[in-house]
C-alpha cells in the first residue's frame, strides 16, 4: 500500500471537510478564513491524525500521541499557508528568510543567547555582534563546495588571469 504525501493528504482532508460542511471549493481559493473556526480545523486534524497513526500518510519519524497531535496541527498550518490550491493561488514567501540560519550550530546558539541577555548599550554588545557575524561567515564558508574549473575551456585572456 503506497502512502500519500502530507501535502496531498492535507488537500484531500480540507476538501472533504469543507464539502461536508456545504462549501464547494473553487480552484485556488484561500480557505484559511474558513478554517479559522475550531470545528472544521479539528475535523481536518482528526483525519490527518488517523492517517499518520494508520500509516497511510508519510511520516519520517515516530511521535508519541501528544507530539503527533501538535505535529498534525503544524502540518495543517504549513500546507494551508504553502499549497497554492488552498491559499488563494499565492506563491509562498517566507516572512523572515534566513532567520533560522545556523540554528543547528551550538556555538552560534550560545552567542545568540548571550546577545539576548545584554543591552545594546552594553560595551560588550559590539563584540558579541562581531562574534555572531564571524561565526555566520564561518558556517557559510563551510557550505561552499570546491569548484573545479577547466581552464582550457576558457578564452585565453581569461584563462591567463586564473592560471596563476
Amino acid at each position: 500500500m503506497s502512502k500519500v504525501n502530507q501535502k496531498e493528504a492535507v488537500f484531500a482532508a480540507v476538501t472533504n471537510v469543507l464539502s461536508q460542511a456545504g462549501h464547494n471549493m473553487t480552484e485556488n481559493e484561500d480557505v484559511a478564513p474558513l478554517m479559522e473556526g475550531k470545528e472544521l480545523r479539528a475535523q481536518v486534524s482528526q483525519i490527518l491524525l488517523e492517517g499518520f497513526t494508520t500509516g497511510t500518510i508519510e511520516l519520517k519519524e515516530g511521535y508519541d500521541t501528544a507530539k503527533l497531535k501538535m505535529y498534525t496541527s503544524s502540518v495543517l498550518s504549513n500546507w494551508l499557508r504553502k499549497d497554492t490550491r488552498l491559499n488563494g493561488g499565492v506563491k509562498y514567501v517566507a516572512k523572515n528568510p534566513g532567520s533560522r540560519a545556523g540554528a543547528g550550530d551550538e556555538q552560534l546558539k550560545a552567542i545568540r543567547l548571550v546577545k539576548s541577555t545584554i543591552s545594546v548599550d552594553d560595551p560588550r554588545y559590539a563584540d558579541v555582534v562581531a562574534a555572531e557575524a564571524t561565526r555566520m561567515s564561518e558556517l557559510q564558508a563551510a557550505k561552499v563546495k570546491p569548484v573545479e574549473i577547466n581552464l582550457s575551456a576558457l578564452p585565453t585572456a581569461l584563462a591567463t588571469l586564473f592560471s596563476k
